[in-house]
């Protein structure tokens, strides 16, 4: 794992996004791409009151969504050059090396934020993202957007700071390409876990153990000793059961596949994926 993407919005969670790419790109001394969207007043008003407003108040609606978007921009580059001064990370031209071993660079770009955030997410081997609700002025379904469209490991931050990501790892299993992918995607990590722990939900009380020994075999073939969990949902949600599991082994990493179930399944029944990321206060990596 060499080059992190993380997400900077300019906003009061811009800490925690770069303590999880700080812990993230720690194991390997990796090197950490900040990037901030500045997402001009004509874009961020789509889809908002201020696209079907009329006479002067457009006018005053646009200057307000453009000096917010300015001090967005500002903030950020405060924030990532403080950050990275108070953590001894060198930033993009400083000529030492810091005690962890981790660089780091700052990148602002503008407007078509989808399209800028998925083509800078090809580029690098993991993205860092928050969970809450864009306020930045970013699309409310960005974090979706980019699991789906980007096809790289994204690390969904939890509303603190992570002690680190290489104690506990947790690995959510149900036998899905999606899956299959996550566990590859994080072994760097796994590798790297002082305890693996894989569990699968079944809804029957007798669970049938084969698909977690074969996991757990597949592992160990990349000398990642994991423990098989079998647990029933003793009447609780999949989300539920799955975030009660995570809390009981204090996990320091969740890994899980994404949105795997398919638009008409989503739609009639709901994402896995949305109901965990409301249930667990993890970071989680997931991979669709």
């Amino acid at each position: 794992m060499k080059n992190i993407l993380a997400l900077i919005g300019g906003g009061p969670r811009d800490q925690v996004i770069f303590d999880t790419a700080l812990a993230a790109a720690m194991p390997f001394a990796a090197h950490v791409n900040f990037l901030h969207v500045h997402v001009s007043a004509g874009e961020a008003a789509l889809g908002t009151r201020t696209e079907f407003a009329v006479g002067p108040a457009v006018g005053v609606a646009l200057r307000r969504l453009e000096e917010r978007a300015r001090t967005y921009s500002r903030v950020a580059a405060d924030h990532i050059r403080d950050l990275c001064e108070n953590s001894v990370v060198p930033i993009d031209d400083a000529a030492e090396v810091g005690r962890n071993s981790v660089t780091a660079s700052y990148c602002e770009e503008t407007d078509q934020a989808l399209k800028r955030l998925s083509e800078n997410a090809l580029r690098n081997d993991l993205i860092v993202i928050g969970r809450l609700k864009q306020t930045q002025g970013l699309p409310p379904h960005a974090l979706e957007h980019l699991i789906k469209r980007s096809r790289r490991p994204m690390l969904v931050a939890a509303s603190g700071s992570p002690r680190e990501l290489t104690g506990t790892a947790i690995v959510f299993w149900d036998g899905s390409e999606s899956a299959t992918r996550a566990v590859e995607a994080a072994k760097p990590l796994l590798t790297k876990a002082r305890r693996v722990v894989v569990t699968r939900v079944f809804n029957r009380r007798k669970s049938d153990g084969t698909t977690l020994t074969e996991i757990v075999r597949t592992l160990a073939d990349a000398d990642i000793k994991a423990e098989p969990l079998p647990i029933s949902l003793d009447g609780r949600s999949f989300a539920a059961r799955l975030a009660a599991a995570a809390d009981e082994f204090k996990a320091d990493l969740v890994v899980m596949g994404a949105y795997g179930r398919g638009m008409v399944r989503e739609l009639l029944f709901g994402s896995r994926t949305d109901a965990l990321l409301s249930s667990t206060d993890k970071p989680i990596l997931l991979v669709h």
